[in-house]
């Protein structure tokens, strides 16, 4: 009989022992996990904030060169006024002769003919 009792003692030492691995290895697996998603929040959060100051620094040059293109064109428009035929011709350019290209027609036989049967 007390073979018998020290057999269950000892098994259930070890049935205890075995459960308490379980939740401590359950525990880990939490405390990691976790772990892993606090560092993964952390990274995507600092991303964020990383690409809204990127974002507000490209805005600022994009205003930047927007107001120099508006002043380019003001100044295109303001000197184009000034230009004329007299002031091309001072600067070398010549008035070019208009050549109008034509095209014969790809048919066979009397057009007018073709349209009168129709």
């Amino acid at each position: 009989m007390k073979q018998i009792s020290a057999k269950l003692k000892t098994s259930a030492k070890n049935v205890n022992i075995m459960a308490y691995n379980n939740e401590r290895l359950i525990l880990n697996v939490l405390f990691w996990s976790f772990g892993v998603l606090a560092l993964l929040y952390v990274f995507l959060l600092g991303n964020m904030v990383r690409n809204i100051v990127e974002r507000r620094n490209l805005e600022t040059n994009m205003r930047l060169l927007s107001n120099e293109v508006n002043n380019l064109e003001l100044t295109y428009l303001s000197e184009s006024k000034n230009i004329d035929l007299n002031f091309s011709h001072s600067l070398g350019f010549k008035e070019a002769k208009t050549i109008y290209a034509t095209r014969k027609p790809l048919g066979f036989g009397n057009v007018k003919l073709a349209q009168n049967e129709i």
